[in-house]
């Protein structure tokens, strides 16, 4: 069904949504991108699923987006590349909108976008070799879609030591910034997120569901209009001549102008 993701049900309604592309580093593309607003749509509307883990195959939890993706978005027209921008919005959107418990189970480095589904989920918890980065400002990119999630995870003040350096950032780091809930290591991973997970089997899902979209609620405002501005800033920053110099840059094997 899917080729760049898949989903394993035990018989307690724990499903694991894996991201499948271990050899680019699960590395957002195109397909993938589709494909996780499709998996969360059949997840939310699966009664049998009571709590989602999302995990990761390979060594990477995340490297953020394609690149090459992002090179089809430097070449295409303002139309296509709006509705690849509403696509990955879209996304996020129904992954922080899920109404089962999501659980990132973080196995190894994420950067831009993998920072965005971490901090879709209720809960994140990496391993302690881990290391972090909202690295989209070295391609003359900003982080614009995830921008409302992982402001809303961090804080503003928090955000702003890491949002717009592309500092690289450790497991701990990471904690003390709200991304991660528990840093652990590698062997007590799936004992970590099983600590999580065995909660919601002793609670009503109903009532599960309700609370989480009243703590949305409350919480940070994430509203259409905001996600349709980050779409804008995304576009507007695919059209800007740093975006098109630092991706070319990444390709040929060079340094931007701006490094100094």
């Amino acid at each position: 069904m899917y080729e760049t993701l898949s989903i394993e049900t035990d018989d307690r309604g724990v499903a694991t949504l894996w991201l499948d592309r271990a050899e680019k580093h699960n590395a957002m593309s195109g397909a993938m991108i589709e494909e996780l607003a499709a998996a969360a749509k059949a997840l939310d509307n699966d009664a049998d699923v009571r709590v989602v883990i999302l995990a990761a195959k390979g060594k990477s939890f995340c490297a953020g987006g394609d690149l090459r993706w992002m090179q089809d978005q430097m070449a295409a027209d303002a139309e296509t590349r709006r509705a690849e921008a509403r696509k990955l919005a879209m996304a996020l959107y129904a992954l922080n909108t899920l109404s089962k418990p999501l659980i990132a189970r973080v196995q190894g480095n994420a950067f831009g976008g993998g920072i965005g589904m971490m901090s879709v989920a209720d809960v994140a918890i990496g391993v302690d070799s881990a290391t972090f980065g909202l690295t989209e400002v070295k391609l003359g990119l900003i982080p614009a879609t995830i921008s409302p999630y992982v402001l809303a995870r961090m804080g503003e003040d928090k955000a702003r030591r890491v949002f717009m350096s592309a500092r690289l950032f450790g497991a701990q780091e990471a904690e003390k910034l709200n991304l991660l809930a528990k840093v652990v290591s590698e062997d007590e991973l799936d004992e970590a997120v099983e600590a999580e997970v065995k909660p919601y089997l002793s609670a009503a899902p109903g009532a599960v569901a309700e609370s989480k979209r009243l703590a949305r609620m409350l919480g940070p405002s994430i509203t259409p209009e905001i996600v349709d501005e980050t779409i804008d800033r995304l576009v507007q920053t695919w059209e800007g001549d740093e975006a098109k110099e630092g991706i070319a840059a990444f390709f040929e094997k060079r340094k931007a102008p701006w490094v100094r």
